[in-house]
């Protein structure tokens, strides 16, 4: 029998089989102390296979990870911060440094942005579930097969042969030449940018549409009556108390754009001044066969998400205390 597919058994049989038995065993074990010490024991019990997982795939990596930053290519030799001096010296590493703080700076004001704007707009029409549902769709679609698509779109040919990518058709049409969308620097990175803005866009509508909701009407029709235009509405009522909910959504975006890759992977590999620190790491990784630079990379990336992770999770226990 092919290894494989024992592998894929042992994993869809195997892993329930073994959770159920744990609890049963567990269970059964808690069940034989007294009273008074199951009530402390139990939950610790349950929660172990939960923590377990926790250190296996996530403490014992990271710092395996960390470990590795500082040795050689091997993982064998230390060799002190040479790694991180590599990082912070070569222009390669520091140009996808730049791109992530770009797609940083630039993904998160456009989909918070239009994310709002949207969210706003739709709010007030009577097609308000077809038009959210049209908007949401690109967020179910892979990065692997947006990116597929706007390669299309994006599609060049030199002048005077037919174009066939969408845009360049749309240029020729109105007598303006083809542009080499994905090979044009600095017009690469904006195009790229915008793929993502496309695909994260409903996420960021749909939440911040949940917290418009929110709002009460009354208070909004209050405003109004008392002679505020609508955009003194938004300004002086809407948007203060959607500031919670921007900020989550907006470090949501923060973290999912220092971590771009798969949109750079499918559409340029990185280059052309393309590329971005998760597309950096991939590249030491798995082509220049360094596994300390590589887990350098990854642990800049790592301190980068950090800072916005534990942001987020303030928030989240503010607005719990709240509650």
């Amino acid at each position: 029998m092919d290894e494989r597919l024992v592998t894929a058994l042992s994993v869809v049989f195997g892993v329930p089989a073994v959770l159920v038995g744990y609890v049963l065993l567990a269970e059964w074990l808690i069940r034989t102390l007294p009273d008074r010490q199951q009530g402390r024991i139990r939950p610790w019990v349950w929660v172990a296979p939960a923590i377990l997982f926790l250190v296996v795939f996530l403490v014992y990596p990271t710092l395996n990870t960390i470990v590795l930053s500082f040795q050689d290519r091997f993982g064998r030799d230390f060799v002190g911060l040479d790694n991180y001096l590599y990082f912070f010296t070569n222009a390669e590493t520091l140009l996808s440094l730049r791109n992530s703080l770009l797609w940083v700076i630039f993904m998160t004001a456009g989909v918070v942005g239009l994310g709002l704007l949207i969210a706003v707009l739709v709010d007030r029409v009577r097609y308000e579930p077809v038009a959210k549902s049209v908007i949401f769709v690109p967020l179910a679609i892979s990065f692997v097969a947006a990116a597929i698509i706007w390669t299309f779109m994006y599609q060049y040919r030199t002048p005077g042969e037919p174009q066939t990518g969408t845009l360049n058709a749309v240029l020729a049409l109105v007598g303006l030449g083809p542009v080499n969308w994905l090979q044009t620097a600095p017009l690469n990175n904006g195009a790229l940018i915008f793929i993502g803005i496309w695909m994260w866009t409903g996420f960021a509508m749909v939440i911040l549409s949940a917290g418009l909701k929110s709002i009460s009407p009354e208070l909004l029709e209050a405003a109004r009556v008392d002679g505020a235009n609508e955009w003194q509405v938004f300004r002086q009522i809407i948007l203060p108390l959607l500031l919670p909910t921007v900020f989550v959504v907006g470090t949501t975006v923060v973290i999912t754009a220092l971590k771009s890759f798969d949109i750079i992977y499918a559409t340029t590999n990185g280059l052309f001044g393309t590329d971005t620190i998760a597309r950096r790491m991939y590249y030491e990784m798995f082509v220049a066969s360094h596994l300390g630079r590589a887990a350098t990379v990854a642990i800049v990336l790592l301190l980068a998400i950090v800072p916005f992770m534990v942001v987020n999770v303030r928030r989240f226990r503010e607005q719990e205390a709240i509650r």
